[in-house]
């Protein structure tokens, strides 16, 4: 039915209205693009997420690439990396791949999707005033025109079938498009009816977001702060729901952020720059401070002095809402002041089959492993078994923390629970954990700590230890009881680009204790 109704929207007969020249009200895009994205796309190249792809004028009929590129390519969000190199180059690339994709066949069902539309929709009116306000008339009557069809078949899917943060860009879209086409007063009407239901589906009581990821809750919260100045500018009251999300998302995205400033690196995050998460934050105005525990979203905080332990202690999410969802459950990142010390390995979501399932295996993870099996099952829309149980209990006294916790996701094939109990010292210098296995029979497992690269790992001859010096020049000593330990090759996609970087493993047999204890502890 959604693509029928799509199907007629996009009829010329039910064009009633005249296409307006330009938007009638001027929409911003108030997000900082990339420079360096953008001399890419000089050159023709799309990067994103992991991949690339080419991008050049009479390539829009048939992009290359996973789904998520194209989703990017077909998006045009990349307008204001161009826009950011803000050369007389830039504006004609990006007005030329705006026309060639108007005039292009597009085939491809990505770029109908109600998310990519509405991003399109948003982008091209965002960035208007960059590539299209200097053009001739006739580019800008094919841009407006098609600007309308777009938003009639966009408002004739809603609401949208996706049931994650994708349905929030698509409305995001039609509002955009309700601003700037007030001849189309239908569009936020429509919008409008949807959104409460969004909010209530989407953002969780303690504020974070329902596919538990990150980098899903910042782009869900940018999303949300354009849609209240889109309305805003448009001299419409947004509705109160929105304005309560908007107020419990903003603590919960601070909860989820290192020293640094960065995000955690779980369920399909990297860190993204400082200056980006301080932006959204500023656009989403007053916030509280960021809470210790986002107990209905599953992250606990624990922070002392200047360290800050992050640790996913959540199920992961149902079908249909975890594409980026990792089979991480337990695991923790650990920062000192501005570094960050152990890791997750990151996301390549719009990488292949082979990277993006790397990525999100449990070995990727700083947490236990039995028998080199993810406590997940992964599959290329989601995740299949999971765990169904997640406890954790969490106990405060003098400044110090402690935190137990356990899932079951190696039930099934392990007849087995994971069981970590984190203690962190009120100075923040002192951190110590056990992770217990508890099955009939006993299992083979391995503990890994994923190093960020900046530090420097070294084992010490009596290897029963590693030596972790931080960037910023102190010095840690990593120690476990009950299991070899060794300091093996990993690998960092948290950042701009992969990078080499070391892991500590801790190892077991399957005839040895089933329980480790290991500290971090400062040395200097």
């Amino acid at each position: 039915m959604r693509g029928v109704r799509r199907r007629i929207a996009r009829l010329p007969s039910l064009r009633m209205a005249r296409v307006p020249d330009a938007p009638a009200l001027p929409v911003r895009d108030p997000w900082p693009g990339d420079p360096v994205r953008g001399a890419e796309l000089l050159k023709g190249v799309l990067s994103l997420g992991g991949g690339s792809t080419v991008m050049r004028l009479g390539s829009f009929p048939d992009i290359k690439g996973t789904p998520g590129l194209r989703a990017a390519a077909h998006g045009f969000t990349w307008l204001r990396d161009l826009r950011a190199l803000g050369t007389d180059a830039a504006r004609m690339r990006a007005r030329g791949l705006v026309a060639d994709w108007i005039a292009s066949p597009v085939a491809d069902e990505i770029a109908e999707r109600p998310d990519v539309a509405g991003a399109r929709i948003a982008a091209w009116l965002g960035h208007y005033d960059f590539f299209a306000a200097s053009a001739d008339d006739a580019f800008r009557q094919k841009l407006m025109a098609r600007l309308v069809a777009d938003a009639r078949a966009l408002a004739a899917t809603l609401p949208p079938e996706e049931l994650d943060a994708r349905a929030l860009t698509a409305l995001k879209g039609l509002i955009a498009a309700a601003v700037a086409l007030p001849d189309h007063a239908a569009f936020l009407t429509r919008a409008l009816r949807v959104l409460p239901q969004e909010l209530a589906r989407q953002v969780l009581p303690d504020g974070g977001h329902v596919e538990r990821s990150p980098a899903q809750l910042m782009a869900a919260l940018q999303d949300l702060t354009e849609i209240r100045a889109l309305l805003q500018a448009a001299q419409a009251q947004p509705p109160q729901v929105l304005s309560v999300a908007i107020e419990r998302m903003a603590p919960a995205l601070r909860s989820l952020r290192h020293g640094d400033g960065g995000l955690a690196l779980f369920n399909g995050t990297v860190e993204e720059l400082s200056g980006l998460v301080d932006l959204v934050l500023a656009q989403a105005g007053r916030s509280g401070r960021a809470p210790s525990a986002l107990t209905e979203t599953g992250f606990h905080r624990l922070q002392a002095g200047r360290s800050v332990l992050i640790v996913d202690c959540g199920v992961p999410p149902p079908p249909k809402l975890d594409r980026f969802a990792h089979a991480g459950t337990l695991s923790f990142e650990l920062s000192i002041g501005r570094d960050r010390m152990i890791v997750n390995c990151g996301a390549a979501p719009a990488a292949g089959p082979e990277w993006r399932d790397a990525t999100r295996a449990t070995a990727a993870h700083s947490t236990l492993v039995i028998a080199d099996t993810s406590s997940s099952e992964l599959k290329p829309e989601g995740l299949g078994r999971r765990p169904a149980h997640v406890e954790a209990q969490r106990q405060e006294a003098a400044g110090a923390h402690w935190l137990e916790a356990s899932h079951d996701g190696y039930r099934r094939p392990f007849g087995a629970v994971h069981r970590r109990r984190l203690y962190m010292a009120e100075s923040g210098e002192d951190i110590r954990g056990e992770d217990l296995v508890e099955a009939e029979s006993p299992q083979p497992f391995v503990l890994r700590f994923h190093l960020h690269p900046d530090v420097e790992g070294a084992l010490q001859q009596d290897g029963e230890a590693v030596l972790l010096r931080l960037l910023g020049g102190s010095t840690w000593r990593l120690r476990a009881d009950g299991a070899r330990l060794t300091l093996e090759e990993s690998i960092y996609l948290g950042g701009p680009e992969p990078r080499r970087t070391e892991q500590v493993v801790l190892s077991t047999s399957q005839d040895g204790p089933q329980t480790v204890k290991w500290a971090i502890t400062k040395v200097a």
